[in-house]
């Protein structure tokens, strides 16, 4: 691979291609080489000179003739092709790199490297970064001052390696996406978030081996001027990071102190003491799921009362500790909460949906399903306090009937979808709801009404 970089045209660095290993090379005269893989079929970053292009001196013409025969796409305008280049993926933009020169010229354009985007779980991901970040960085060396968001998705091959290339070269990083790479551990994660001061958006879900988010050492003796010992994430996604614990949790929480979107599904190792430890610190967080983390309870949700107005979104699905009393200190205090996730809260009853509806009454989407102790005395507390509802599931509510529904309908008249999946509704019933929520969708398994 380093022997490819020393092929230069003119002193320009050669762009990088990703694209998989047994495709043909690119076929121009005499065209450039490229280094090979010992495995069959991976897709790797590969190195290509600038297109250089051979003409005999028998196939010149006037350029007139030329000109008439030249491309219907070469006609149009630089600023035209950059906006078409703007929404290619990564690989396809290095392709179209390769074509001729002055469409090289382009595909480097720095307003076209904003983001990297790479997917694909035989990916090289390790090398397309390095290579991709030193082509970047030839007009500020080592730097990628550009570079605001890298995107890799699914790829078993980005590991700590790629990680720490980001960290080295992409200072003014906002966003970094790596859900489902699971070989990227703590240590590597410690380095961007140390090195890239402005990173906002952080998705590490499906990385299994993230246990925790924190500075590295050396930078929080030597940054600490410039973090304040805080890192900037504002959104971050843990969803699936099994292995996560309330201790882990607790130290995120005591460096991550600007979170306002927080997303824990499936973190089943997170109990109500993490949330403590979350609410002591992270007091401006809008979006919240703990979804299928089954050790949170009532208590859990006493502490995350403690968000008051800021809580918008919450999602506590599947978390069967969770009961009337959590929906009460909720609704309590959330008063301006507008989604509410509480599918699998089997003991959620009509009290608990009273007490919502009766101070959540900004409630715009509300998902009850599987909550078999709900009824239709529920859902009349809901149509006659929450009249802006624009969503809601009672998917295998068994208790709800077509009464129920009805005086939902009659009063909820913006509803957009409906699910009653499950549930024994009448054909009249969803006719009725259909006669008065003219653009609502119903999903339902009842296979007389269409």
């Amino acid at each position: 691979m380093d022997s490819d970089l020393s092929m230069r045209t003119l002193s320009t660095p050669s762009p990088a291609l990703i694209c998989p290993q047994n495709a043909q090379s690119f076929q121009n005269g005499q065209g450039s080489s490229t280094s090979s893989s010992s495995i069959t079929g991976e897709t790797t970053a590969m190195i290509h000179s600038q297109p250089l292009f051979f003409i005999p001196q028998c196939a010149i013409r006037p350029a007139s003739r030329l000109q008439k025969e030249q491309a219907p796409i070469d006609k149009l305008p630089d600023q035209t092709l950059i906006q078409m280049f703007s929404h290619l993926p990564t690989n396809q933009l290095c392709r179209c790199a390769r074509v001729c020169r002055r469409w090289y010229n382009l595909c480097w354009d720095s307003r076209l490297w904003r983001t990297i985007r790479l997917t694909g779980e035989t990916m090289n991901a390790d090398r397309a970064l390095r290579v991709l970040t030193r082509r970047l960085c030839q007009d500020t060396p080592n730097v990628c001052l550009m570079l605001e968001t890298v995107i890799v998705q699914s790829c078993r091959r980005l590991t700590d390696r790629g990680l720490y290339t980001i960290a080295q070269c992409c200072p003014e990083l906002r966003q970094l996406e790596v859900p489902g790479c699971y070989n990227i551990s703590n240590e590597a994660l410690y380095d961007v978030v140390s090195r890239c001061p402005n990173l906002e958006y952080l998705d590490v879900s499906g990385c299994s081996k993230i246990t925790c988010i924190s500075l590295t050492r050396e930078a929080s003796i030597k940054l600490s001027p410039l973090h304040g010992k805080q890192i900037s994430i504002r959104y971050l996604n843990m969803t699936d990071c099994f292995v996560l614990e309330d201790e882990g949790l607790h130290t995120i929480a005591a460096h991550c102190t600007q979170l306002t979107h927080l997303y824990l599904r499936r973190c089943i190792r997170v109990t109500d003491e993490g949330l403590r430890y979350l609410m002591l610190y992270c007091t401006t967080i809008k979006e919240l799921s703990v979804g299928d983390c089954r050790a949170v309870s009532d208590f859990g949700m006493r502490e995350v009362a403690k968000l008051e107005a800021n809580l918008k979104y919450l999602s506590i699905a599947h978390c069967g500790r969770i009961t009337d009393v959590g929906i009460r200190y909720i609704a309590k205090y959330c008063s301006k909460l507008r989604y509410l996730n509480a599918r699998g809260c089997e003991g959620i009853t009509d009290h608990g949906i009273e007490y919502l509806a009766k101070n959540c009454t900004k409630l715009k989407s509300l998902d009850i399903g599987k909550c078999p102790l709900v009824s239709d005395a529920g859902m009349e507390f809901l149509a006659l306090n929450c009249y802006n509802l624009k969503r809601l599931s009672l998917k295998s509510c068994e208790s709800i009937t077509g009464r129920g529904l009805k005086i939902v309908a009659a009063n909820c008249f913006e509803l957009q979808m409906l699910n009653v999946q499950d549930c024994d509704i009448s054909v009249e019933a969803l006719r009725f709801v259909k006669r008065h929520c003219k653009r609502c969708i119903i999903e339902h398994t009842n296979p007389s009404f269409f």
